[in-house]
């Protein structure tokens, strides 16, 4: 099965890099921004749309909403930002890539792309795209303030407030200055309601407010710890390395 695909990036470099991998196994189609990435979809109708979310003026997400549930095809996200890997998700898209982006991770983003397409029917396709741009016009909404329990009163603690999270069994243990506090939640649940670019999971058993950090420094075997504001020194897990990591470089 021989795609045709549609590669949107305001970027020629990009294009170009995508274009090499995919070869001649593609009719491949190019967008510089997405503008031309709506015009491409309706006339062109490609399988599949290799979609960079940031772009001025139209990003990505709004070439999607512009184009409609019936009309979108396939969707893989390619990001210079992971923080945008989530979203991606919620929306239905087939996956999503991280510039630069590695010939080995676009064959399997490619791959799913295919099976996606040959075994998703035009309904699915379509429901797809309905959660996609729902998703889009009903933006998830993270805590700002958790509200506590303490004896007869209930204490409003504002997130910017809560330094780090402790997981004690199906509870957890938010800590804000020399105060803790004991919350009836498992810590897996708390983790989907915070907003992802404020709090990182860094163990299986912390979640820190990145506002609090002040200082990292690196140990064996892809580990870290982490200083907060308040003295408080937290070792990262493991399987957290990559997610942690992302706080050694800046964002530009």
């Amino acid at each position: 099965m021989r795609l045709k695909v549609l590669i949107v990036d305001d970027e020629p470099l990009a294009r170009e890099g995508i274009k090499l991998i995919l070869g001649s196994d593609s009719q491949v189609i190019e967008a510089r921004n997405g503008r031309e990435a709506v015009a491409s979809i309706r006339d062109d109708k490609p399988d599949l749309v290799l979609l960079d979310v940031q772009m001025p003026r139209m990003d990505g997400f709004a070439v999607v909403e512009a184009v409609g549930a019936d009309k979108m095809p396939a969707v893989i996200f390619v990001t210079a930002h992971d923080q945008y890997a989530i979203r991606a998700f919620e929306v239905s898209a087939v996956d999503y890539l991280l510039k630069p982006v590695t010939e080995e991770r676009f064959r399997v983003a490619f791959k799913r792309a295919r099976k996606r397409l040959c075994v998703a029917g035009p309904d699915e396709s379509t429901r797809q795209m309905l959660t996609m741009l729902d998703a889009i016009a009903n933006p998830r909404r993270y805590l700002s303030r958790l509200a506590i329990r303490s004896g007869d009163r209930t204490i409003f603690l504002a997130m910017g407030e809560v330094e780090w999270i402790e997981a004690a069994q199906n509870y957890v243990r938010v800590h804000a200055g020399t105060v803790t506090h004991m919350l009836h939640v498992p810590m897996n649940t708390i983790e989907t309601s915070l907003d992802p670019e404020r709090f990182l999971r860094i163990h299986r058993s912390y979640i820190v407010n990145l506002q609090h950090v002040k200082q990292l420094w690196t140990l064996a075997h892809g580990q870290y710890v982490l200083e907060l504001a308040s003295g408080e020194r937290l070792e990262t897990g493991r399987t957290y390395a990559q997610a942690v990591r992302g706080l050694l470089s800046n964002p530009f």
